[in-house]
């Protein structure tokens, strides 16, 4: 089997020897099984998906008789979890019973833990991961071999920057990475995408996925039954990443309540289509604490959403495709990203924490400062800060603060 490599395998290998049940958690196509089969070459397991209705019959039934089938090896690795309703207690008994001869490996598509609970059983049991699709390093390890080397040494630069303030060289191929990155930010991370060549294809691939997802996970897995009006939801989402999260707004446009609204939110985000960032504040009394920031998890999806493929320069929402690119990079490093914005409406895209240390991040086209970064900077003192931009890379001081300018495909 032609297998091409993700970095969630460098987490999975350190605890492939502990007892431990590991869950992974993604969207639709993200992978998942193609992992799993990768995993089964690797250490000698057995597979099996529960998609498979006689398959998930006889689990359910007699899960004791069933799980004796697969005791002659000591992996076994389970596909499309989601399938099974009782799954989280029926792990929970497997691993009572056998977790001395038996590593269980199971995957669970985004609706996992929406309609299956699988968590309250699993206490103590299991180790939970997630699959995205391809991050940016991921897409040129497996389209520029050459590039990706370069792209490691300038990945170590920036998190040292972040972490200690070292310096940042000036890079090279530009031309060549921003083409790539182009090609990444209007079609996406997901693998069978990344696969094709053809444009088209990409394309009709990618309105598959919106169509599959929607009438597999949305509408029969998970019950919604105004798909409509959950295609629409996911429209007015699409035109609005990147803004403050308007459930208001959403509601009057398509003449739905509040719970039906947020419900869907819910499902969009537990089904890792869209993220859901919250505001940093430390001045309660000007700072906003409630309203939160919008972003698609992978942006070729959302492109397909809105049937808008043209090139960036054409675009007038690549301000905004940037700084979703920039955030699903971000979350890959960091665990805590907020953004910042006051009543006085200044404002920074994004503020992360390193070590304890606040570094905020500001996604533009140009170098020119903004005044909420300037704000930000003059209020909280932050040893390092970063602008992403096309041009004039350089680190500045501006007060006590080292400012990084930086491609934004160094992320």
């Amino acid at each position: 089997m032609e297998y091409y490599p993700r970095k969630i395998e460098e987490k999975l290998d350190k605890w492939i020897e502990r007892k431990e049940i590991l869950l992974i958690k993604g969207a639709r196509q993200t992978g998942k099984t193609t992992l799993l089969l990768h995993i089964r070459e690797k250490l000698d397991g057995n597979y099996i998906t529960l998609e498979d209705e006689e398959l998930k019959k006889s689990l359910e039934s007699n899960p004791k008789q069933f799980i004796k089938r697969y005791l002659d090896r000591r992996v076994l690795l389970v596909d499309e979890a989601q399938y099974v309703e009782d799954i989280g207690k029926i792990l929970k008994l497997l691993y009572d019973l056998y977790e001395e001869k038996l590593k269980l490996i199971v995957t669970g598509s985004g609706s996992f833990d929406i309609k299956v609970e699988v968590g309250k059983y699993l206490v103590g049991r299991a180790i939970y991961f997630e699959l995205f699709p391809l991050s940016f390093e991921e897409f040129l390890l497996w389209k520029a071999k050459d590039l990706h080397k370069v792209f490691i040494d300038y990945k170590k630069q920036f998190m040292n920057f972040v972490f200690g303030g070292e310096k940042i060289n000036k890079p090279v191929f530009e031309k060549e990475f921003y083409s790539l990155l182009e090609s990444y930010i209007v079609f996406g991370g997901f693998p069978a995408v990344v696969k094709e060549d053809d444009e088209e294809i990409k394309k009709e691939l990618l309105k598959n996925l919106v169509r599959t997802y929607v009438e597999k996970d949305v509408f029969f897995f998970l019950g919604v039954r105004h798909i409509d009006k959950f295609r629409d939801s996911m429209r007015y989402l699409a035109f609005n990443t990147g803004s403050l999260l308007n459930i208001s707004s959403l509601m009057n446009l398509l003449n739905m309540d509040y719970k039906t609204a947020d419900n869907y939110i819910s499902i969009l985000s537990n089904t890792y289509l869209i993220s859901l960032v919250s505001p940093f504040y430390r001045n309660l009394s000007t700072e906003l604490r409630k309203s939160k920031k919008l972003y698609f998890v992978d942006i070729g999806l959302r492109n397909s959403i809105i049937n808008n493929f043209l090139p960036l320069e054409n675009r007038n929402d690549r301000g905004m495709l940037l700084e979703n690119f920039i955030f699903n990079e971000l979350r890959h490093d960091f665990e805590k990203i907020n953004y910042w914005r006051t009543a006085g409406k200044a404002e920074v895209d994004f503020i992360v924490n390193a070590n304890d240390s606040l570094i905020p991040v500001e996604v533009k086209s140009e170098t020119k400062i903004t005044r909420g970064f300037l704000s930000f900077i003059k209020t909280y003192k932050p040893k390092r800060a970063v602008v992403f931009t096309f041009r004039d890379f350089k680190v500045k001081k501006i007060g006590e603060t080292e400012v990084a300018f930086v491609p934004h495909y160094f992320a």
